[in-house]
């Protein structure tokens, strides 16, 4: 089976670890554990502004904020980013040493840092190019209020948690 992503681009499945033999979602707890925190995470997320816009426009203009399109990193410290702003993100991660991050929950922070002083692509930067191969082949995610999270639904998944 493919690699998917469901929601937001970045995070990418395995089609057999998400979805059953009739294409629907399979319960959180046939996923494998990392595979269902990112998917239970994924429905808070896609409806969440940009972080980048969100630093530009505040708590007061959230209205102002693209909503998300892309994440990045890991669940609770995952960077989320409007189309506009994932060049700059990529540009960072790449160019300005945000990879020496990848997995640690310090990414969202580094990132957010690095673009609240000033720091943005080149206007020429490429950042990454995504192709769609077949997005109508990919089922409607279930209606989180109609999924059994099991023990995780005591979560609140909106929370900011500490980090180390």
């Amino acid at each position: 089976m493919d690699k998917v992503s469901i929601g937001l681009r970045g995070w990418r499945f395995s089609e057999s670890d998400v979805f059953d033999e009739a294409g629907r979602f399979k319960p959180l707890e046939e996923m494998p554990p990392d595979v269902a925190d990112r998917v239970s995470r994924l429905s808070v997320l896609v409806t969440a502004p940009c972080d980048a816009c969100y630093l530009v426009h505040g708590e007061e203009n959230v209205g102002a904020c693209n909503v998300a399109e892309v994440v990045y990193g890991e669940p609770m410290g995952e960077v989320i980013l409007c189309g506009e702003h994932e060049a700059d993100f990529v540009y960072w991660y790449r160019e300005r040493g945000g990879d020496s991050l990848r997995g640690e929950p310090e990414l969202r922070n580094a990132f957010h840092e690095w673009f609240a002083d000033g720091g943005r692509a080149p206007g020429d930067y490429a950042g990454i190019e995504h192709v769609d191969t077949d997005p109508e082949h990919v089922p409607d995610p279930p209606d989180p209020d109609e999924v059994d999270f099991g023990e995780a639904g005591d979560l609140d998944l909106n929370a900011e948690y500490p980090s180390g």
